[in-house]
């Protein structure tokens, strides 16, 4: 059965770094486009980044920088690096998957989520 699991997610405070992982069994990457998404405490969910099928890049103009998404066929894996963290940054955060490309942050045409691991930024 396709899941997607995500680890990682902690406590840390500003400046500090984290490195989310989602294991993303039964969605191998060269079928499958791959997203981050995050959720802060009374908004809406919002785009963090994607890595496409095959292999290019999108991140939202407020994280270009600091964060970096990539990937391990080997082991399906899927990582968001996080640099810098602010207390901004503090929301949970889902990886997300799409079968074909997609490169535009569209919650809608990501049909399969994880179940989410929480960052929290102190300042």
């Amino acid at each position: 059965q396709a899941r997607l699991t995500e680890f990682g997610g902690g406590s840390v405070q500003a400046g500090g770094s984290l490195r989310l992982s989602c294991l993303a069994s039964g969605y191998p990457f060269s079928r499958y486009s791959m997203g981050w998404f995050r959720e802060a405490p009374g908004k809406t969910r919002e785009g963090v980044a994607i890595i496409a099928r095959d292999g290019s890049t999108n991140y939202a103009d407020s994280l270009k920088g600091r964060f970096t998404v990539s990937r391990d066929s080997a082991t399906n894996t899927l990582y968001l690096q996080m640099n810098n963290l602010k207390p901004e940054d503090t929301a949970i955060y889902y990886c997300a998957a799409t079968l074909g490309y997609q490169y535009e942050f569209r919650t809608l045409s990501f049909p399969d989520w994880g179940q989410g691991t929480k960052v929290t930024v102190s300042s």
